[in-house]
């Protein structure tokens, strides 16, 4: 089974600052809610676990991440990821595109996501997985305004004397500690407000 969703979302920040959030990896990675990251391999491979909780069910899934593409001139992140859960009757895909747009004094999230389950997972059925990942890109865009707006407040390091060696770059604020799942109480009351919405449109027709 798989869903494709596209969504805009605002940022309070300049273009330049949201980009320089954006080429950072590991904390775009943090951002994912449910996310964590076990292993680097190299600059565009990575290993982690993701884990979602709904009600009392929850799944977790291991796998592979790879950074297909960076683009400067878009301002674009591309991103795979795919995984399995621990007893192997599940499985998990997903496409994340994210690009920053800019909007005059600040700028927009534009985010792309593609997720793919197989396995016991495709039980959920199209509504849930929709919801799904609708969920999923909303707590990625909350999560990523709150790093871009902590990077932003972090004070640039004072300028030395110009015989004096060059100061050291302050240390980059990580990434504000995400859901440790995707937020199951969000996603339930989605799920519902879908539910509800199919109801009174069938009833409206």
């Amino acid at each position: 089974m798989k869903v494709a969703l596209e969504k805009v979302f605002p940022l309070a920040s300049a273009a330049d600052a949201a980009w320089q959030s954006l080429q950072d990896i590991e904390a775009v990675a943090a951002c994912m809610p449910g996310a964590k990251l076990t292993e680097r391999v190299d600059d565009t491979h990575y290993k982690g676990t993701i884990t979602v909780r709904l009600g009392p069910a929850t799944m977790s899934f291991k796998g592979d991440i790879e950074v297909l593409g960076l683009d400067p001139q878009a301002r674009s992140l591309h991103l795979a990821g795919k995984g399995a859960d621990s007893t192997g009757q599940s499985a998990a895909s997903m496409d994340l595109l994210a690009a920053v747009r800019a909007t005059g004094a600040t700028c927009e999230l534009a985010g792309r996501s593609e997720v793919s389950m197989s396995g016991k997972a495709a039980a959920f059925g199209g509504r849930m997985m929709n919801t799904v990942a609708d969920q999923i890109l909303k707590q990625f865009a909350d999560n990523f305004a709150a790093l871009v707006r902590a990077r932003q407040a972090q004070p640039m390091p004072e300028s030395s004397a110009t015989d004096a060696p060059a100061a050291t770059p302050a240390a980059t604020p990580a990434a504000p500690a995400p859901q440790a799942e995707l937020n199951g109480l969000a996603l339930a009351w989605a799920v519902v407000r879908d539910w509800l919405r199919g109801i009174f449109s069938r009833k409206a027709t």
